[in-house]
């Protein structure tokens, strides 16, 4: 489970076992018990969510928003 970022407790990775096929770009954040998963292409949007009330949710969005490219490269160096 490589992590990719942390920022407030809240831990953004991505699972080294995505399954096959392999699905689009995205990243998991999590704290405490509130996950949520966050395509990264075409655009940046919610996949899931679990306990994550919506203001932090769009922090959560802010940041995966700025840090894309870099979520995204580290994302394809690892499962090519």
């Amino acid at each position: 489970m490589p992590k990719l970022f942390e920022y407030n407790g809240w831990k953004f990775y991505f699972y080294s076992r995505e399954g096959m096929p392999l699905e689009p770009p995205h990243v998991h954040v999590r704290k405490d018990r509130s996950e949520a998963k966050i395509w990264l292409t075409p655009v940046v949007r919610v996949a899931s969510d679990r306990r994550v009330d919506p203001r932090t949710l769009k922090m959560l969005l802010a940041i995966v928003i700025e840090r894309r490219d870099e979520f995204e490269e580290r994302w394809h160096e690892f499962f090519s």
